[in-house]
């Protein structure tokens, strides 16, 4: 079904924090002060752990997509959002490096626009060309306290894959707009968002705005408003897709599932996150409407292949949201995303430094999280060091084989909760964990949990902020173990 030599989306993978706060948890700490809050207290949003941002969250969205496969064939990694950690340092390149990718490949970060996500992908849809792209969108934007925006936000990453051949939805049409209509903004130096009444925001911007652009997509693919199965549009404003599609003349019932009630409003990256869950169960031949506003608006028509069951992601959308740890002490997020600054006691005023020259001298062990394999006795060693630990062998290290633990099985061997230590989630969770390839390292525990450890249980390791240079606003990059469900 697909068209000869189309451009298209070849695979897809999404992300949602496993950490979901309960609405009313939120709503209850405010209603001193607003009251209204408590109309908006239903279902859970998810957020972000202390050790996790927009880099992490894509990474490990990348790896949903991935899911054992390689990526060798990507000759571009573009990176969207709102929320990058750096400013001033491409943030795509620690995907490449994370996921293992040759370096000899193009990387670009696109922000600055809540149709940052749908703006990459159509990028890519449209560039032309053999290359292979892989296209993430990350975000997790920040509500003020007390805020409709809080209550209603919450965080997530997706992952595509762009090329032509295995085209899983091919790309029919798209379309365009630009206007200066300022719904919200953010200047550089402030934290949150700054919003205009919501009346206005929908009347003139989305219902003048979006048609125009999607009547010019689906002309340009030559399919009828009618034909539309499915309308994938994020918007943190309750109604706003179901009057936009029945105003453009589609089927009543067509808009993807929002992910309102277990996830959240995710900024730049819902729109693709709705539509990864979309591809996780579309039918050949349907038509997917995908819409991004911001400043204009992005139309994006495609169509599932005959290829769509294809394809499985490791977990997808439905699985990131079913590996729930709900809690209920909003005093939890607050922290999570320094929205206050508690007193942590002296522990805390360790100097954090990143050594950048080992860092960068050690890029290919700490990045992709790559162990060493010996060749003479077939022990298998992180971090690698000059010669093989294996009593009795003793072999030099110039001749071990790389091997990648990222994505190989592994359970608890031994461990322990440390209380007296500094963790900005008390207790710190560290033990032995056991590779199945025989691989064994002492290694950080996270999202344990209310259920706790035991010896023998499944884990799965998961890339993380390992430690947070607050004085020069740095994050360090590692890899930890986490329960395999929560």
């Amino acid at each position: 079904m697909a068209s000869s030599n189309a451009s298209g989306i070849t695979g897809f993978g999404g992300y949602v924090p496993r950490l979901r706060m309960e609405r009313s948890a939120i709503a209850a700490a405010h209603k001193w002060m607003a009251p209204s809050l408590r109309s908006q207290g239903k279902g859970q949003r998810a957020f972000c752990s202390w050790d996790e941002d927009s880099v992490t969250m894509a990474v490990e969205a990348a790896r949903d997509l991935a899911a054992g496969r390689k990526l060798g064939g990507v000759g571009r990694v573009v990176l969207a959002s709102t929320t990058l950690p750096y400013a001033d340092l491409q943030n795509a390149s620690f995907l490449v490096s994370a996921l293992g990718l040759q370096p000899n490949l193009r990387t670009l970060d696109v922000g600055h626009s809540q149709r940052a996500g749908t703006a990459a992908l159509l990028e890519a849809l449209t560039a032309g060309g053999d290359t292979e792209s892989l296209v993430v969108a990350s975000d997790h934007p920040r509500g003020k306290p007390a805020s409709t925006q809080e209550i209603s936000f919450g965080a997530g990453a997706a992952a595509f894959t762009v090329g032509r051949e295995g085209v899983i939805a091919e790309l029919l049409g798209s379309s365009s707009n630009s206007a200066v209509f300022v719904d919200h903004f953010r200047s550089e130096d402030s934290r949150y968002d700054y919003f205009w009444e919501e009346r206005w925001i929908r009347d003139e911007g989305y219902m003048k705005l979006v048609p125009p652009a999607v009547s010019a997509a689906l002309a340009q693919a030559k399919v009828a408003a009618g034909d539309v199965k499915h309308l994938v549009m994020s918007s943190p404003f309750k109604g706003v897709v179901a009057a936009l599609g029945k105003k453009m003349g589609m089927p009543a019932g067509i808009e993807a599932d929002p992910l309102e009630d277990t996830c959240g409003y995710s900024g730049s990256a819902h729109a693709l996150l709705m539509l990864a869950a979309v591809l996780e169960k579309a039918k050949p031949g349907e038509v997917i409407v995908v819409l991004g506003f911001g400043q204009g608006c992005d139309a994006i028509v495609l169509r599932a292949t005959d290829a769509i069951g294809d394809f499985k992601p490791g977990r997808g959308v439905s699985g990131a949201l079913a590996d729930a740890q709900v809690h209920d002490a909003y005093l939890r997020m607050l922290s999570y995303d320094r929205g206050i600054d508690l007193e942590w006691g002296m522990r805390a005023e360790k100097p954090v430094k990143t050594a950048l020259t080992e860092q960068w001298r050690s890029r290919g062990q700490l990045g992709a999280f790559v162990a060493g394999k010996c060749a003479k006795c077939g022990q298998v060693q992180f971090p690698q060091l000059a010669y093989c630990i294996k009593p009795g062998c003793n072999a030099p290290g110039a001749g071990f084989e790389q091997v990648p633990l990222a994505d190989v099985p592994a359970k608890v061997l031994t461990h322990t909760a440390d209380w007296l230590s500094y963790h900005p989630s008390p207790p710190l969770y560290v033990g032995f964990v056991q590779f199945e390839n025989g691989a064994r390292l002492l290694m950080e525990m996270a999202e344990v949990g209310t259920a706790g450890l035991e010896v023998g249980m499944p884990m799965r390791t998961v890339y993380r902020i390992r430690e947070l240079d607050k004085v020069r606003g740095s994050p360090r990059y590692f890899w930890k173990a986490t329960p395999l469900q929560a």
